[in-house]
């Protein structure tokens, strides 16, 4: 394909009798500088799918585990989602000092974005961020409800309806196209969510009523559409009002979303009196004080690193495909939990995750193709 491409270059060449050595040589080295490219971009993919299922799996079985051992704070439960955002702070200084702005660069129009109507801009990326944060604290909070009330895989297979939220969400906002291959990644990951949901062990939820797990699977679907909105909600805002796709960008979003977020929550965490009883919480904690601690601070080291991932998508792919990764990532908790938690590895589970896994092929195969029509279309210009 390269050679192909090659040859294309240099019959254009040809064709206009412009081809001195300086264009020759341009046109020989244009596909390799783009295949160059390429290679970056799926590699900065890969790690941030890596960061994503590692985050998310780790996030979710820690949170199930602090529950499990005697955790009853739901709002404490929200908070170490969205309190370890601190962790990026060193990161956020060290692009800040790299890419600090000089006086040459406040007066050119290349980047409206941050110096066209500055108070106009502040108040909208407040918004932007204010709104987010919100909606992040909420869905973390319902969050809560359901790792506390449902066994883990009924509640990581509900998460994945969070797909359909968003390819409806991004349908809407962000002009979310549905390929044959785009819409048989999402029917294939909803019919894997399905199939776990009924593969639901009995014995894992009779250690609460009835009317709890009813209000723990209602609250894991808000959750699920609350962060299928998010997702398209920042996708929009790369797109529309950020309009930069830069590692400051994706650290300015983070941080900024997780304060509002974390202040949201622990506002919540005093109002309700929940605060009171968490000493009493620790001394009861069934592996520890140190145990308790410790629980707590990496879990909000493995939401934070699952943010980066889900960021770091979006704005590199879209936020359709973040969710297929986080979609993706369920099944691996389902084998974590077999693990972890000994839960039983049957039949449909395993149907389930090869579904999954055929899913988001699909999806990467159709973001193949698209990449491959755009370089294709490049080469030809």
């Amino acid at each position: 394909m390269a050679e192909a491409q090659l040859e294309v270059q240099l019959g254009i060449t040809q064709d206009n009798k412009e081809g001195n050595s300086t264009e020759l040589t341009s046109a020989n080295h244009e596909p390799t500088i783009h295949h160059r490219r390429n290679y970056k971009l799926w590699f900065r993919i890969a790690t941030y799918i890596f960061f994503a299922l590692f985050g998310q799996s780790t996030g979710t079985l820690l949170g199930r585990f602090y529950f499990e051992k005697g955790g009853k704070s739901k709002w404490v439960g929200a908070l170490v989602q969205l309190a370890g955002f601190p962790i990026l702070l060193p990161f956020y200084f060290f692009v800040s000092s790299k890419i600090s702005p000089t006086p040459s660069t406040t007066t050119t129009t290349a980047c409206p974005i941050q110096y066209s109507k500055p108070t106009s801009l502040l108040t909208t990326l407040a918004l932007v961020y204010v709104t987010l944060g919100l909606l992040i604290a909420g869905s973390c909070f319902l969050t809560s409800f359901g790792l506390q009330y449902l066994p883990v895989s009924t509640f990581s297979l509900i998460c994945a309806s969070q797909l359909g939220f968003t390819a409806l969400f991004s349908f809407f906002l962000n002009s979310q196209k549905f390929t044959p291959f785009v819409i048989n990644s999402i029917v294939l990951l909803t019919i894997s969510s399905i199939l776990l949901v009924f593969n639901t062990d009995s014995s894992s939820s009779v250690l609460v009523s009835k009317a709890k797990y009813e209000v723990g699977f209602i609250c894991t679907i808000g959750a699920a559409a609350g962060t299928g909105l998010g997702l398209a909600l920042t996708q929009f805002a790369f797109t529309k009002i950020i309009k930069k796709q830069t590692f400051r960008a994706v650290v300015d979003l983070i941080i900024y979303e997780s304060l509002i977020a974390t202040c949201a929550t622990l506002v919540g965490l005093f109002a309700s009196g929940e605060w009171k009883g968490l000493n009493l919480e620790m001394d009861e904690f069934q592996t520890g004080k140190g145990s308790y601690v410790l629980t707590l601070a990496w879990t909000m080291i493995s939401w934070q690193v699952f943010v980066i991932g889900a960021v770091g998508l979006i704005f590199e792919v879209s936020s359709l495909f973040c969710n297929v990764i986080s979609a993706l990532g369920l099944p691996v908790v389902q084998v974590l939990a077999v693990i972890v938690f000994h839960d039983r590895m049957h039949g449909l589970k395993v149907v389930a995750i090869v579904l999954a896994l055929w899913g988001f092929i699909s999806y990467v195969y159709q973001h193949y193709l698209d990449d491959h029509c755009k370089s294709f279309e490049s080469t030809e210009k």
